[in-house]
């Protein structure tokens, strides 16, 4: 005959696997419903909090540029110190899990010598348990999940590890999922040479900022600039490194640019810009200098030589020129090639006479 205590710990078994099967549900369910990353993260990672109610969990991934895990998602009492805190890959219990890709269960940290102590100095935290787990895209580590508990609550176990290392799994393919969306989404909207907007793109972005801008009477500028002269360097240094220079111009505008306005390429080596909320003297102002950083920039080509470049600009303005988009491109367009027969390195301005440095 069963025991009450043994009857008991069935119970709580049969309870524990419910739970983590309407966990396991739920992520599955979010996987297909979903493709915003955080949103992904925030939900499996509430689903664990609730089940495994550790003190405090993170999700770190791993920065591709500097190879250092940085706190993704904190849920902690301390979250505010963590956000600043970078690890070594290799480095404390979560380094470790990310190097060797080895899930690691530790009930006593304080005994273990690949504890991190000092981040527990930092944030004023005792550590006790932590339940590390890798989270792997085809045998690649892109982060860990970590759960951490203080000595005055419950120590981890195995079942804890087994379920922990499932659910990054799905982690790890809600990562994938979304970094596989986003990049066919840039492939549609992004220019392959240059890395900004193409054409089609822009040209979206270009109805919406103008809707906005006769809608909220603000103004908005649009600059057309070619590089002068771009035949002559493809003649004399080759097409690959006219290609490495339109990419590096790509590069050097998007450094340029604020964060509301836009660019693409328009083809070939002409460029189109749109600042928003910019009257003519503001959009002036910017591609002044605009054209001095572009003319002061030395390009390379392929044996080391020094190539210098100048572009000829033509900007134009809604609302004082056009509130139509294809009166305002062809406007900026014109102001573009008059700036050109001006003897190019020159800015025009529809409407009015061009000017030069």
């Amino acid at each position: 005959m069963v025991s009450e205590h043994t009857y008991s710990q069935l119970l709580q078994q049969i309870k524990r696997r419910d739970e983590e099967l309407e966990i396991l549900t739920g992520i599955g369910k979010t996987l297909t419903s979903s493709l915003n990353i955080e949103e992904i993260l925030d939900s499996i990672m509430g689903k664990v909090s609730a089940l495994l109610k550790p003190k405090m969990w993170s999700l770190l991934l791993i920065d591709p540029l500097s190879h250092e895990l940085f706190f993704k998602i904190i849920v902690s009492p301390v979250a505010e110190k963590l956000k600043q805190v970078r690890l070594k890959v290799g480095e404390g219990i979560a380094g470790c899990v990310a190097q060797t890709g080895d899930a690691l269960l530790i009930n006593d940290v304080q005994n273990d010598n690949r504890f991190a102590r000092h981040i527990d100095g930092m944030v004023s935290f005792t550590t006790r348990s932590i339940i590390c787990v890798p989270m792997k895209i085809k045998s690649r580590v892109v982060g860990v999940i970590e759960l951490i508990n203080s000595f005055e609550d419950i120590q981890y176990q195995q079942a804890d590890l087994v379920l922990l290392q499932t659910i990054a799994d799905y982690a790890a393919i809600a990562i994938e999922n979304a970094s596989n969306f986003q990049r066919i989404n840039e492939m549609l909207i992004v220019d392959d040479l240059t890395g900004l907007y193409n054409a089609r793109h822009f040209d979206a972005v270009v109805d919406r900022e103008i809707a906005a801008a006769i809608r909220y009477s603000f103004p908005v500028s649009l600059v057309f600039f070619d590089l002068d002269h771009f035949k002559v360097v493809n003649d004399t240094y080759g097409h690959l490194v006219g290609s490495r220079l339109l990419s590096e111009v790509g590069a050097l505008l998007k450094r340029s640019i604020r964060a509301a306005d836009a660019a693409a390429r328009f083809g070939g080596d002409e460029f189109v810009i749109l600042l928003s909320n910019t009257d003519k003297l503001q959009a002036l102002s910017m591609v002044k200098n605009l054209r001095t950083t572009l003319k002061n920039k030395g390009f390379r080509g392929d044996h080391g030589q020094i190539i210098h470049i100048t572009a000829s600009f033509g900007i134009a303005t809604v609302p004082d020129d056009s509130t139509g988009k294809t009166e305002l491109m062809r406007l900026a367009d014109e102001a573009m090639y008059e700036a050109k027969e001006a003897g190019r390195d020159v800015i025009s301005l529809s409407g009015k006479q061009h000017v030069e440095r």
